[in-house]
């Protein structure tokens, strides 16, 4: 009797997988979860690929327990049984879980290293936060820690760690200290990348396993482009 091989969608990037998580390196331009557009979110992609993979029957469950903007890159958690999502989204609630972000960008900041503190303010009609440096009404404070770490042609290599999770919060208080990140027309770079991307990866996550409570860190390669090649 011949068992049917199985191999992963060349889409999809599985850094990780057990019995509760499987964790996915998201493409620039993929979209975590379906939205208006209509287009396939890569949570069902993710469906798709266990479904096949263990040749399940009937539908999948996948819990989605937090997001990446569909031009950015990098890792995204999925929850694989009922159990472990609440779990997890009370580790990305709480900011258990660390995330550390790659922005590249044309003007480097003033400082080397700094901390980052502004009050995020989010317009829905068009999809944008705007960082103010003194609190305004219904807004709410958004902290990350940067440090330039590297030195290309023509841009600079930021490495951000991320404090709290505000909508949009790395593009608008990088673009509010002047140095917007590259391909991020929304949020005042001069062009767009050709693919519609933005020098933005989700680079590290660590946090503790919602079950086997053992600490679990993960770091994904960004996107094969000449940019980020020379980041590497």
């Amino acid at each position: 009797m011949q068992h049917k091989t199985f191999s992963t969608p060349k889409n999809l990037q599985v850094i990780y997988e057990d019995n509760h998580l499987i964790v996915i390196n998201k493409r620039p331009g993929d979209i975590v979860q379906g939205d208006k557009t209509g287009d396939l979110p890569l949570s069902e992609v993710v469906k798709q690929y266990l479904k096949e993979k263990y040749n399940k029957p009937g539908n999948v469950y996948l819990g989605v327990a937090h997001r990446l903007d569909r031009p950015t890159s990098g890792i995204v958690v999925f929850a694989k049984t009922s159990k472990a999502l609440p779990r997890l989204n009370k580790l990305f609630a709480t900011k258990e879980a660390k995330k550390t972000y790659w922005a590249v960008v044309r003007n480097p900041p003033q400082e080397r290293q700094a901390t980052l503190m502004h009050w995020m303010k989010r317009n829905t009609k068009q999809n944008k936060s705007y960082a103010n440096k003194k609190e305004v009404p219904d807004s709410k404070k958004a902290i990350l820690e940067y440090q330039l770490v590297k030195k290309l042609d023509r841009y600079y290599l930021l490495e951000i760690d991320l404090k709290t999770g505000r909508h949009h919060q790395i593009r608008s208080q990088l673009s509010a200290i002047g140095s917007p990140i590259k391909g991020d027309l929304k949020y005042g770079f001069d062009r767009s990348n050709k693919d519609g991307s933005i020098h933005l990866h989700a680079r590290k996550l660590s946090f503790v396993h919602p079950v086997k409570k053992e600490v679990l860190e993960f770091i994904a390669p960004p996107p094969q482009d000449a940019v980020w090649n020379a980041c590497c």
